[in-house]
């Protein structure tokens, strides 16, 4: 109970000293988790849709790799991601590795397959409803679209809160692709568990406190502007 006191004012005192380093750590990782969420969003939302109303030829199979993605282990993405991105990989010419470019790319391979399977349940269910309540109308294939974005917001905001909670929680692949080096790639998960290992218990809760806090805030300004409530 005293590390849990200790930690509370661990956090507040962290927040209130105004050190670069703290709020770097912050700063980066909100970037680095918001901006995987976005483009996740984009590829998957899209693509859920899509997966969701069209009918082809090895759909249920398809379905089964993307449920698979959705449970992705996440130090086996960044070992991969590791692996092509190393000097000796095909993609080590760009020297991405132990950037915040890497964190990006391995954050959104794996939030990408969650947001993209929980958009593609909720319109295989409710597309077909919503395409015959178009079709009847007389609405053609974007106000079909238009609806059914409309009618799914809830379940859209439920994928990308779902999506930004995987992110900013990751620690596994972004250690290995990042590499936890202090000023350019630690993130609040990596630093929790670095002074974990340290024995410094009381700064991995504050720090965890801090990135429950700033989980909570964006969550709630992803409900305010897409669901209006």
């Amino acid at each position: 109970m005293e590390h849990i006191i200790d930690g509370f004012i661990e956090g507040i005192k962290l927040l209130l000293s105004f050190e670069g380093e703290v709020y770097s750590i912050i700063i980066l990782s909100l970037y680095v988790s918001l901006t995987s969420t976005l483009i996740s969003s984009l590829i998957g939302i899209p693509l859920g849709i899509f997966l969701g109303l069209k009918k082809f030829r090895f759909k249920r199979l398809l379905t089964r790799f993307l449920y698979t993605f959705m449970s992705l282990p996440p130090v086996v993405v960044g070992l991969t991601v590791a692996v092509i991105i190393s000097r000796r990989g095909p993609l080590g010419h760009l020297r991405l590795l132990f950037t915040p470019g890497a964190m990006i790319i391995a954050q959104t391979l794996l939030v990408t397959p969650i947001i993209t399977g929980i958009i593609f349940n909720n319109s295989k269910e409710q597309g077909e409803v919503i395409r015959q309540i178009c079709k009847t109308l007389g609405g053609n294939r974007l106000d079909t679209l238009m609806l059914l974005i409309k009618e799914m917001r809830i379940n859209i905001l439920i994928g990308v809160v779902t999506g930004f909670g995987r992110a900013i929680s990751e620690v596994g692949a972004v250690m290995i692709v990042g590499g936890n080096i202090k000023g350019h790639t630690r993130v609040m998960t990596s630093f929790i568990a670095m002074n974990n290992s340290m024995g410094n218990y009381s700064t991995s809760i504050a720090m965890g406190l801090v990135l429950l806090a700033i989980s909570f805030m964006t969550n709630s300004i992803l409900y305010k502007y897409i669901v209006g409530d």
